[in-house]
């Protein structure tokens, strides 16, 4: 796959959605900084990943992405990783004691420090200033000079991924994803969004089948019952960065990129013979695909069989992202066509981009019952379709904002303005997350 690539040759391409860079020496100079710092993810890790996915593919397991839309340098900090941590372990045991499914964790995390933009500029007060792109470019203050875009924003990004990943590996490792601590997750979370009867039963639950293991001899300090694999994933949107983190594999010689384990190929930069698709086709990651309601279907087959010409399972996730109401009409004939190719993937919701508008303060925001409605359609057409729903994509935070609407803490227009704090795009909080988990643990099972 690679005779004809190298890390590089993306600079051949037509780019999208890049900065306009205002000092073109001091780019060049991070990235041959960022080129000698040490790897950020494990190849070994990835290929494990992979792995993961595909048996995701067959219903084996259940893949769950989730994190922030835009991570923030301000919010790298103990506090903010262990609350989006801690969600994702609290709904990653309701998936896995509810629906039964062995759940793989990605985290929008520890990278995703780069946001595509539909418009290069946005108008503040009468002022036309660059639009806000994520930390490693520029700053989201809205003034002219905050909003230049900045090589070293790109290096304390590299860093403040280390430091996140480092924190990240020692709380799934260190016995704080232990099961055991279960019911500490919840305590901790009062303060977000109080009891949650269905949670605290579920806690019950899992106590009682671990005091039966230790009654029978089976230790509740096994490694499998104490850490949990966690994996990061980010949009592959600033190639430059992407290409002086890609290294060879000294295990197998083969090109991975070491920023995360998994890259996503956003909708605005998927395009066949784009700078995006040329580069991710040469890396050994497995690449998430971001598909919206106006694709191409003979133009995203062509982007699949050029990530993927041997159509390797567990290489290509499909990342839908149609909205509540146009799914119906648009992904059944896109299963069809994908099942009758022949070609593997593995099939991921993302069900909060398309259910995207604004309220009227401005703000951007999100029902809660679309993004349900979502997911449960799209887990009845792959079933119907004879396909496997294999995962979602969320973007959420363990806050306690109020940036989507609805949901059982019956956030309403009037709350966005309480604790708004996504600098793009809204977010589900702490509470709307779990019982987020638990409508999706019944959908799995009926």
């Amino acid at each position: 796959m690679n005779n004809d690539w190298n890390k590089n040759s993306w600079k051949f391409y037509p780019i999208k959605q890049q900065p306009l860079w205002p000092n073109q020496n001091l780019l060049n100079d991070v990235f041959n900084k960022i080129s000698k710092l040490p790897a950020l993810v494990f190849a070994g890790e990835t290929r494990s990943l992979e792995t993961e996915i595909a048996d995701a593919a067959s219903g084996k397991t259940f893949i769950l992405q989730a994190g922030d839309c835009s991570e923030e340098f301000s919010r790298c900090n103990g506090v903010e990783i262990h609350d989006l941590l801690k969600v994702i372990l609290q709904m990653s045991i309701i998936l896995s004691y509810a629906g039964e499914r062995k759940v793989v964790k990605i985290g929008r995390i520890a990278g995703q420090y780069a946001k595509p933009r539909s418009s290069s500029f946005e108008n503040i007060n009468g002022i036309s200033i660059p639009s806000y792109r994520g930390d490693m470019v520029n700053c989201f203050e809205p003034s002219a000079e905050a909003r230049r875009p900045d090589p070293n924003r790109i290096i304390e990004g590299y860093f403040r991924s280390a430091a996140t990943l480092n924190l990240v590996r020692a709380f799934t490792s260190g016995g704080y994803a232990s099961l055991e601590n279960v019911h500490g997750w919840s305590e901790a979370s009062c303060h977000c969004y109080g009891s949650n009867i269905k949670y605290e039963d579920l806690v019950k639950g899992i106590k009682k089948t671990l005091a039966f293991m230790d009654s029978i001899g089976i230790g509740k300090k096994i490694p499998q019952l104490n850490q949990t694999s966690f994996y990061t994933s980010h949009e592959a949107l600033l190639l430059d960065y992407e290409e002086a983190l890609t290294r060879i594999d000294t295990t197998t010689g083969k090109w991975y990129d070491t920023s995360a384990h998994m890259l996503w190929v956003g909708d605005r930069t998927r395009q066949p013979e784009g700078a995006h698709v040329e580069f991710l086709r040469g890396v050994h990651n497995p690449i998430g695909v971001k598909v919206g309601p106006a694709f191409e279907i003979d133009e995203l087959k062509s982007v699949l069989a050029k990530l993927n010409p041997t159509n390797k399972k567990g290489r290509i996730s499909l990342i839908t992202r149609l909205g509540a109401c146009k799914i119906k009409d648009i992904l059944p004939e896109l299963v069809r066509e994908i099942s009758r190719e022949g070609i593997n993937v593995t099939w991921i919701c993302d069900p909060m981009h398309g259910n995207t508008f604004k309220g009227s303060s401005g703000k951007k925001t999100r029902r809660y019952e679309d993004i349900i409605r979502e997911i449960r359609e799209f887990w009845e057409i792959l079933k119907s379709e004879g396909s496997v729903p294999a995962g979602l994509h969320l973007e959420l935070t363990g806050n306690a904002v109020t940036e989507c609407i609805g949901g059982n803490s019956k956030i309403c227009f009037s709350d966005l303005e309480l604790n708004y704090r996504s600098t793009c795009d809204p977010r589900l909080n702490a509470e709307q997350a779990v019982e987020l988990a638990f409508e999706l643990a019944e959908i799995i099972n009926e």
